[in-house]
């Protein structure tokens, strides 16, 4: 089961939904509040005139006004007003009086209904009524209609209505576009991707701010192309690394085969004497290890190039012994010296990094140089120096040299193998705990080659 791929709906069409349906949610809360608080508002303003109007009009009765000039200094701004004189008379006139709190007339509420307190405005839904006793024992009526608030109100709410409809069509309109300019470097970023894909592999993005969140994209898309462009020139190296070690196998072992081969015809065809024929077949033997040699150090490349660490079976092992026994085999001018010094190996592993930096120092010795080898124990190490009086190696190329197919004289190299030896020699040493290294030296070539120490027994 695979899993589900990223999803690619329209960004632009996302992130203009979302800004458009935040901008909807504020124009809603913004009207709400408006609404609440300018009705509050003016509901507040027309209690307080009736309240205001009612101290007018004992005001006016305490400097002895009549009974008309009350009930017309408190008439008006939707404020109608009646007053009841102490012997029962009525000036002033409301048209339709809201109903009191028991449902009856304001200014005659039932028994069974008490009139409100005196001086205290009551909401009856359509007006405001305030009921008052006079210091002449005169009861004052104010009602102060509702309806222009409600109206007023109702007013605001359509013109919020249209307002926020047309605020948010050019929202719309203008959102589309400012995210199509804020988007714009992905678009620079998908052109270059194309680019790239086209062959033009060296542009980048390179963003002038990379802590913002489309320039850590970007930088991040340019270390991808780094990367990328780095793993492709690695394998490219990987690949032409391949085809020369191909070639130099094939021509290390089209050498030896083609020498096998005259002997061997040699030898059916023409039947020379024994000692001839002996020294011929000598040769090839020679040529055909000279080949096993090459097939070896090529599965050993391989092996460590795929990962696989090589089997070893350590024990305790003489290394001094061991290098005199590679010198044997060597052959050439090579003197080994040092006391006996024991480090748990592979034997027959050490052996071919011990031949392998042999075989190398004595080609580069020549026949007239020489070659040293001298073992020594340094604390829990063991360490094994050869040293040549060739031309040694420059300081620049003291690592390079361990590298696959390195051969720093390639007609030396035709002579020596296709430049495998000290790349083996390092994997085997390191594969036991040790290491191979290219020391500095006055004269010629210095390896040292460092594997754990354990003490000998017997």
């Amino acid at each position: 089961m695979t899993a589900p791929g990223l999803r690619t709906a329209s960004l632009r069409r996302r992130l203009s939904l979302w800004v458009l349906g935040l901008l909807a949610v504020l124009l809603v809360v913004l009207g709400v509040t408006v609404d609440l608080v300018l009705g509050a508002n003016l509901r507040s303003d027309l209690r307080e005139r009736l309240v205001d109007r009612a101290e007018i009009a004992q005001t006016l009765v305490d400097q002895g006004r009549s009974d008309e000039e009350v009930v017309s200094a408190v008439t008006g701004d939707t404020v109608q007003a009646r007053l009841e004189t102490a012997d029962g008379e009525e000036v002033g006139q409301i048209a339709d009086p809201p109903a009191g709190p028991a449902g009856g007339p304001a200014s005659r509420p039932g028994p069974a209904a008490p009139a409100p307190d005196p001086g205290a405005v009551v909401d009856t839904g359509d007006a405001y009524l305030l009921q008052t006793e006079l210091s002449d024992g005169s009861r004052l009526t104010l009602v102060a209609d509702q309806s222009p608030i409600t109206d007023a109100v109702t007013q605001l709410r359509w013109v919020l209505l249209l307002g926020s409809a047309v605020t948010l069509a050019l929202a719309a309109l203008l959102v589309s576009a400012t995210v199509g300019l804020g988007l714009r470097p992905l678009g620079r970023m998908t052109t270059l991707a194309r680019s790239i894909t086209s062959g033009d592999r060296g542009r980048r993005l390179r963003p002038d701010r990379p802590q913002t969140e489309l320039g850590s994209t970007a930088a991040a898309f340019d270390d991808m192309l780094d990367e990328l462009e780095g793993a492709e020139r690695t394998a490219r190296r990987a690949e032409a690394g391949m085809r020369d070690l191909l070639g130099d196998a094939a021509h290390e072992l089209r050498t030896p085969l083609a020498a096998v081969q005259a002997s061997v015809e040699t030898v059916l065809r023409s039947d020379p004497p024994r000692d001839r024929r002996e020294e011929l077949l000598a040769g090839a033997v020679r040529e055909l290890q000279r080949s096993a040699r090459l097939v070896g150090d090529l599965l050993d490349v391989a092996r460590f190039d795929s990962g696989d660490a090589p089997a070893l079976q350590r024990r305790p092992t003489d290394l001094v012994d061991l290098a005199r026994r590679s010198a044997g085999r060597v052959g050439g001018p090579v003197r080994v010296t040092g006391d006996p010094v024991g480090a748990d190996v592979d034997p027959d592993r050490v052996a071919q990094v011990l031949d392998n930096l042999l075989r190398n120092a004595v080609r580069a010795a020549g026949p007239a140089g020489s070659v040293q080898v001298r073992v020594t124990g340094d604390g829990g190490w063991a360490q094994v120096d050869v040293t040549d009086d060739g031309p040694g190696v420059p300081a620049d190329q003291r690592e390079r040299v361990f590298d696959r197919l390195v051969r720093l004289d390639a007609a030396r190299g035709r002579d020596g193998g296709a430049g495998l030896g000290l790349p083996i020699a390092r994997a085997l040493a390191r594969a036991h705990g040790g290491e191979v290294s290219c020391e500095p030296s006055v004269r010629g070539a210095h390896f040292r080659v460092r594997l754990p120490v354990t003490p000998l027994t017997g």
